[in-house]
């Protein structure tokens, strides 16, 4: 089986981690003086926060990082038996090959119930002489006041475009895939910022051909192109609600879009729109209002044709 590229190419040294320049420095120099605080990483999905924590704790303890570091998901175990059992165990227990103290890594800590937070910050008190708590979460709103205040955060911030491109260029290098600009681009604006996902939409294009266009990209992720979704509403925007109906049902049976997944590209279309602020914060409003029916369970297909329809009455108006 294909190994997952995600896992393949993860940087192994924390000067490897791509798009996160401020925090490689300061988590280096904690390397460098062998000392660490309780550390919290905050940020969107893909942006390298279990990858500074691995590189980091490989950095520190050479060959020896296993037997000191742990790493344990919060989301598959979120209740307090997991604070009092495996992470208390593991904190309780002496460092091996001379280091100082041992690192648990404890990934989207921000699943865990307020009653296991609560005895993670006990835990965190008694064994910080020799165990550092590394917190990765998504929102660290969701992790209690205690904490935070225990813990040096770091904010992660979606991987810049640049960053990605370059990153992505070097792996289709080792893997011998053709890739144009264009299809690069495309992997780009549907990573939104993630880098695993980009790598993951690379790998799955490639699975269909060693030139990756950005045809393929489109296809691969499932995604509609963005000039055809800014058809689509410029089409509606015109008056001609039949023909915007026509191309929605295009992009649903070629792409198998969910109505989500549509309303999510429309939304982002706006902002390529040659119309005025006022216009663009009237269809913003109404698309959230449209997007809100469906996650609550309203018929999709109404709903986005409810939107076309509105969207071919606004020049009307």
């Amino acid at each position: 089986m294909q190994e997952i590229w995600t896992e393949k190419y993860r940087p192994q040294k924390l000067s490897d981690v791509v798009g996160q320049k401020d925090i490689v420095e300061r988590l280096s120099s904690y390397v460098r003086s062998g000392n660490l605080p309780h550390l919290m990483f905050a940020g969107p999905a893909g942006t390298g926060k279990t990858t500074s924590a691995l590189a980091m704790a490989k950095e520190m303890y050479g060959e020896s990082w296993r037997n000191n570091f742990i790493e344990l998901n919060a989301s598959d175990e979120r209740g307090i038996d997991v604070v009092r059992g495996k992470i208390k165990e593991f904190a309780r227990t002496a460092p091996i090959g001379g280091a100082d103290f041992k690192i648990i890594f404890l990934d989207e800590a921000d699943a865990l119930t307020q009653d296991a937070q609560a005895a993670l910050r006990r835990t965190m008190e008694r064994f910080s002489r020799n165990c550092r708590f590394v917190l990765s979460c998504n929102y660290s709103s969701k992790i209690i006041e205690p904490i935070q205040s225990r813990c040096a955060i770091f904010r992660f911030r979606p991987v810049k475009a640049e960053d990605i491109k370059h990153y992505l260029q070097i792996i289709a290098r080792k893997e011998g895939v053709k890739i144009d600009d264009a299809a690069l681009d495309a992997i780009v604006h549907v990573g939104e910022g993630d880098m695993r996902k980009s790598i993951n939409s690379l790998q799955v294009a490639a699975t269909i051909g060693k030139d990756v266009t950005i045809d393929v990209v489109y296809q691969a992720t499932g995604n509609a192109r963005p000039d055809e979704v800014v058809d689509m509403v410029n089409t509606a925007l015109g008056g001609d609600f039949s023909g915007a109906r026509v191309k929605l049902d295009e992009m649903m049976i070629t792409y198998g879009l969910s109505g989500e997944d549509i309303i999510k590209q429309i939304h982002r279309s706006f902002y390529d729109l040659d119309i005025p602020d006022r216009e663009k914060i009237r269809l913003i409003d109404r698309t959230g209002e449209i997007e809100f029916r469906i996650v609550e369970g309203s018929n999709e297909r109404i709903q986005l044709e409810a939107l076309l329809a509105y969207l071919a009455l606004v020049e009307k108006d």
